[in-house]
């Protein structure tokens, strides 16, 4: 049976994000604002009815310029103390139900510690962070060499909205105005050619 993220991927404590979270009252992005929707299912039940609108922030109409790895990456200063566990995670609602190979950056040094330093992410791969509580998260990409896509996914495994085609050794703070309980990083590109878009779900497997 396929567990949900809810019951799985829950962590003690809150910690800063990856890359380390933004201070309160910085920017959370420097992308053009969006404004959230709720998610819609057609013909919802009595008992959907009743549940609080979810936040989702539309995909865009059209793919962002694809960024390139770059030419010369930061000295990685070792390894992090905590070696990261691995897991897989899967895409039921999106063509062909994809899945992918990921690395569990569940700790606070984990979440700093994130993709930096590292040259290459192979397509089937990825990194899933995970906290206890569920709230807006904010993402740099210091120290990272290869673009990403980033998947902003609620407790119960809704993505919540994806920022695509994210630039290598950026500082600028990245996020999405809804909250989010896990975010997935993927190579860049990947979540529009696997057909993956906000309001789909994502299941941990055993």
């Amino acid at each position: 049976m396929h567990r949900s993220m809810a019951l799985v991927l829950l962590v003690a404590g809150s910690s800063g994000c990856t890359r380390i979270e933004e201070p309160p009252g910085r920017a959370l992005s420097t992308a053009a604002p969006v404004t959230p929707r709720a998610a819609t299912t057609p013909r919802p039940s009595a008992s959907s009815a009743r549940q609080p609108a979810r936040c989702v922030i539309p995909d865009l109409e059209s793919a962002p310029a694809e960024q390139r790895p770059a030419r010369q990456c930061p000295r990685d200063p070792g390894p992090p103390s905590q070696p990261f566990a691995s897991g897989r995670v899967r895409f039921p609602d999106a063509p062909s139900a994809p899945t992918l190979q990921v690395e569990l950056a569940q700790t606070e040094e984990q979440h700093a510690r994130g993709l930096m330093y590292r040259t290459e992410l192979a397509a089937g791969a990825g990194m899933l962070f995970s906290w206890s509580d569920e709230r807006v998260r904010s993402f740099w990409m210091h120290d990272t060499c290869v673009p990403l896509d980033m998947l902003f996914i609620a407790r119960d495994g809704t993505i919540a909205g994806i920022l695509e085609q994210v630039p290598v050794l950026n500082d600028a703070p990245r996020s999405i105005p809804c909250p989010a309980a896990h975010v997935l990083e993927v190579p860049a590109g990947w979540s529009r050619q696997a057909g993956v878009r906000a309001g789909q779900r994502l299941e941990l497997l055993p």
